[in-house]
């Protein structure tokens, strides 16, 4: 028996149909991009791939700016800064609210006190004034005189 490879139908009794064979696409010389040339692989297939032309230079590296790298090392200055900043602050947070608390009674007794003085200012009485009168008249129908004396 011979061990070819045969196509193996899917039932019983049916034919495989194998689609004809299609040739491979060509592209024109012309077509070619820059760089790219047919290679002939290890198993003898001609395929297009990416050539190295030249060897290639290393580029420079650019320069990192000067304000780039001040930037760069203030930035986790101020980020602890802030962070030293709130945590201070979350400590002092009782006391700062007693010392406004403290504040703001000494602006209500500095208001109630000068409430007071010119409230006492302006109710105070004037001085009292005695005022004596003295009328007399002579007869019933008599022309009447007085005095008037101020204390």
């Amino acid at each position: 028996m011979s061990h070819e490879t045969q196509p193996v139908p899917l039932r019983y009794g049916e034919a495989v149909l194998y689609p004809p064979a299609v040739p491979e696409p060509r592209m024109l010389p012309a077509e070619i991009p820059p760089g790219v040339q047919y290679v002939t692989l290890p198993g003898g297939a001609r395929t297009l791939a990416y050539t190295p032309t030249t060897p290639a230079e290393p580029v420079p590296a650019a320069r990192i700016p000067v304000w780039a790298k001040t930037t760069a090392l203030l930035a986790p200055t101020v980020g602890g800064g802030i962070g030293a900043a709130s945590i201070g602050l979350a400590y002092a947070a009782p006391g700062l609210i007693a010392l406004t608390e403290a504040l703001w009674a000494a602006v209500a007794l500095i208001a109630a006190g000068g409430a007071a003085l010119l409230l006492g200012r302006t109710r105070r009485a004037p001085a009292s004034t005695h005022i004596t009168q003295h009328i007399t008249s002579a007869g019933f129908f008599g022309r009447a005189r007085g005095t008037i004396q101020h204390r």
